[in-house]
């Protein structure tokens, strides 16, 4: 019987399903020879198919239908993710191929909305269709709409409304639009215009266009929280390969604008290492300096540095997160930036493929929180110069003002402000103001209209109003500066031959307050030298960023860390150091820097770092010997200056202040230490040591209570040694453990006194003893306990011989007695 065992299913696998157009799913297409799918954020994807002829299923690709990738993760169900339906319109072959494969791109299903434009209507101005003061979703809404009526786009759903996005979330009040399009505009181009300018992110879910505000659904942070996405190489990424260039880095630029307007913005900060780069860029429709400087901040800071691609190649067999089941474009994951280090990171575009054999690989395109701000940035200066993209209004009353003139009242008035920092350094606001043309008077006879004028003034009843901007034909214009962290109303009304027009109904902006703060700094660098502390900082944020031109200083903060209380102890307002004086020795210190501008915004602490003083000597003078208000500065007592004799007397001096370090050789004598001052209870323990006794210092004197040895340690000779509990002699050959010893006691024998001579064994084998003539044996029989070994006699001593008597053996060695 043949057994079959299933095969453990993919990690991650693809596959592509044929469906037909606008209608429904006709197979799975298996046979492909590989396929490559791109998938990026606010924008088209793209697949790329090979199919053979003889492929099953080949006739379906072969004719006009549509495909969608499908994805199965951890063997789960099969699944279509957003942006992942497209259109088999464009085909390629070679007719001397024989196998009969044939390549297929095929565009993402949205690129079927470029197939439908704007009409006329009866409503047009200057041969444009107006949107007034309206959301991204009535402008998208109007065109799909229209289309439909006429037929087109039958296939395709939307899942918005004027009024709330595709997250049924109510669209971003402060990114209301008046347009002005010209007949003849698709949808896409509309649709990719408007992601680009930030104002909405958009996708296609099979057939359904979903739009959604900006950096909401399609900007979810997975970056953070208790289980982040953590693309880790040699897990979920196998390689990750940077590439810079300097091409496009400038460090200074020439803005044009109307009437001669002539304004240079550097930028000292950019990468120059072949030193200044200059360029010049034309704004038309710019009359200030401060929207001039904004665009021209703008611009330098997107081309300020050295632009890097960081793309990170996807694994899939050991992999914890997998594309589409855990992330998708326009998420914020952790992953290695670059130079490695793990960062939240921005999802700019997927990009898979599958092999012959169904093998899938494929990589990512991640911005870091550089070119998240750059695009940004370009964001700002397209709604600047293209105008249309403006706040509805903040909510705020108009203090009340009333006017009626002719011409008509220009309808649609959208402002947009932002925020910019000044060539000082200040925040500062700037607008930029959109309406739509007048075309007839207050009775609607039609009008020719010579120009617009934009007043503006301080939300407050009977603040005055200041024009602040006049245009000919233009129904956009910019001004700055104002006031950031205020709030203004603004209004416009059109002229016609001298005659001033109605104004606009009233717009309540803030001007946003400066609220982001500056990059946190570098990690300080700490030292001790003669008693202070020294930090050091190198006047740049993590990751080696400049300083923004916003930057006001660094704050040093200091505490103990032991008793937490941290307090400011210096600041710097660039590269340099603070010296710390008048902190105790040996005691901790954790020091760390923070960054403020301005604004008075300040920054995430730095890393944090302790030290302690280390004094200037082993025994350091300071508060020691002087004790009091009054300190001797140093080099103030010069060489001849002179203490008279019997002015310092003992009570004068600090118990403790003179320490052996204070003294020099030899300058305590005899004839200074008064008779019996010195006692055993004024010395320190261990305070007299060899070196303060004289050769003949102890002779004839008894030493009670001794210790008395030859050295510490090594070969050495010991008197009294510490646990003996007879007089004892201990005789160290070695620096070890290893000794023998010489003792009395008088318990032996009545009556006698009994020398004793023992040997302590050392890690060898030792032998058991030795007969008179100093030979060594190892019979211990030969020698039994209680035999003499040996005598003798002392010259005249009339008593019994002297005799060596062995007592017992002891480690093989043997313990011998003097005995009478």
């Amino acid at each position: 019987m043949q057994v079959i065992i299933p095969g453990k299913p993919a990690k991650f696998a693809l596959r592509l399903v044929a469906h037909e157009p606008n209608g429904d799913r006709l197979g799975v297409l298996p046979h492909h020879s590989g396929f490559e799918l791109g998938d990026p954020l606010n924008d088209v994807p793209s697949l790329k198919v090979t199919y053979p002829d003889g492929g099953l299923n080949s006739g379906l690709i072969a004719g006009h239908c549509e495909v969608a990738v499908e994805y199965a993760a951890n063997g789960g169900a099969w699944v279509e993710p957003p942006n992942a339906r497209f259109l088999r319109i464009k085909r390629s072959g070679d007719s001397t191929d024989r196998a009969g494969s044939r390549s297929y791109d095929l565009p993402g299903w949205a690129w079927l909305l470029r197939k439908v434009v704007l009409y006329p209507n009866s409503a047009m101005v200057d041969g444009k269709r107006q949107f007034n003061a309206v959301s991204a979703g009535a402008i998208l809404a109007t065109f799909i709409q229209e289309g439909k009526a006429r037929g087109a786009l039958s296939g395709l759903t939307y899942l918005f409304s004027d009024s709330r996005d595709s997250d049924n979330k109510e669209w971003d009040s402060t990114r209301r639009l008046t347009l002005a399009i010209e007949p003849g505009k698709d949808l896409l181009s509309v649709l990719i215009n408007l992601g680009e300018q930030g104002v909405i992110d958009w996708r296609m879910q099979g057939r359904e266009l979903q739009v959604f505000n900006p950096d909401t659904v399609l900007g979810t942070d997975r970056a953070s929280g208790p289980s982040p996405v953590d693309l880790r190489l040699g897990r979920d990424i196998t390689e990750a390969p940077d590439t810079g260039t300097l091409e496009d880095a400038v460090s200074a630029i020439l803005i044009g604008g109307e009437a001669g307007l002539s304004v240079e913005v550097t930028n000292p900060a950019a990468v120059a290492p072949w030193g200044r780069w200059e360029t010049y860029q034309s704004q038309s429709g710019v009359s200030d300096v401060g929207t001039a400087r904004l665009l021209g901040q703008n611009a330098l800071e997107r081309v300020g540095r050295e632009r890097v691609q960081v793309t990170r190649g996807l694994m899939f067999d050991r992999a914890r997160w997998l594309p589409f089941e855990h992330y998708q474009p326009g998420d914020y994951v952790l992953a290695p930036g670059d130079g490695g280090a793990m960062e939240s990171l921005r999802l700019r575009q997927i990009t898979l493929s599958v092999d012959t054999g169904g093998q899938v690989g494929g990589n990512v395109v991640l911005n870091d929180r550089f070119l998240e701000r750059e695009i940004r940035l370009a964001r700002q200066a397209a709604g600047i110069l293209d105008g249309g993209v403006g706040s509805g209004g903040s909510g705020g009353e108009p203090a009340p003002e009333s006017n009626n003139r002719v011409p008509a009242a220009p309808q649609g008035l959208v402002v947009n402000a932002i925020t910019y920092i000044d060539e000082a350094g200040y925040p500062r606001g700037q607008i930029t103001a959109a309406w739509a043309a007048v075309v007839a008077d207050v009775a609607g006879v039609a009008l020719n209209i010579d120009g617009y004028e934009l007043f503006a003034r301080v939300n407050q009843t009977g603040a005055p109003w200041m024009q602040i901007a006049v245009s000919d034909s233009n129904t956009t214009v910019a001004y700055s500066p104002l006031q950031a962290g205020s709030q203004y109303a603004f209004k416009v009304r059109a002229t016609s031959a001298g005659v001033k027009g109605d104004f606009s109904s009233q717009i309540v902006v803030e001007i946003e307050a400066d609220t982001e703060p500056p990059p946190v700094p570098s990690a300080p660098q700490v030292s001790t030298r003669l008693g202070v502390i020294h930090v050091a900082w190198d006047g740049l944020g993590v990751g080696a960023v400049p300083m923004p031109a916003d930057f006001f200083s660094v704050k040093v903060w200091m505490q103990d860390p032991l008793a937490p209380g941290a307090a400011v102890v210096g600041q710097l307002e660039a590269a340099g150091s603070v010296v710390i004086p008048d902190q105790p020795y040996g005691a901790d210190r954790e020091l760390w820097l923070t960054s403020i501008d301005r604004s008075g915004n300040e920054s995430a602490a730095s890393t944090h770092t302790v030290v302690a003083t280390q004094p200037v000597v082993d025994t350091d003078l300071i508060g020691r010997i002087v004790n009091g208000a009054t300190h001797i500065i140093d080099g103030t007592i010069p060489a001849d200056a002179k203490v008279t004799a019997g002015t310092i007397t003992g009570q004068l001096i600090q118990a403790g202040a003179i320490q052996t370090g204070h003294l020099t050789a030899n300058a305590v004598t005899a004839d200074k230490v008064q008779a019996g001052s010195i006692q055993a209870g004024h010395l320190a323990a261990a305070a007299i040591t060899a070196d303060k006794l004289a050769a003949t210092a102890i002779d004839g004197k008894t030493i009670t209570g001794a210790f008395i040895r030859t050295a510490a340690t090594g070969r050495r000779l010991e008197l009294a040694p510490p646990g003996a509990t007879y007089p004892e002699i201990r005789f160290y050959p070695t620096s070890g453990g290893n000794y023998s010893r010489i003792y009395t006691r008088d318990d032996v024998y009545t009556g006698e006194a009994t020398l004793t001579i023992t040997h302590q064994p050392e890690l060898r084998r030792c032998v058991p003893g030795a007969d008179a003539d100093g030979r060594y044996h190892d019979d211990p029989g030969r020698y039994g306990c209680g035999r003499d070994i040996a005598a003798w006699r002392i010259p005249g001593d009339r008593q019994r011989p002297r005799r060596l008597r062995l007592l017992r053996w002891r480690h093989q060695l043997p313990v011998l007695h003097l005995v009478r």
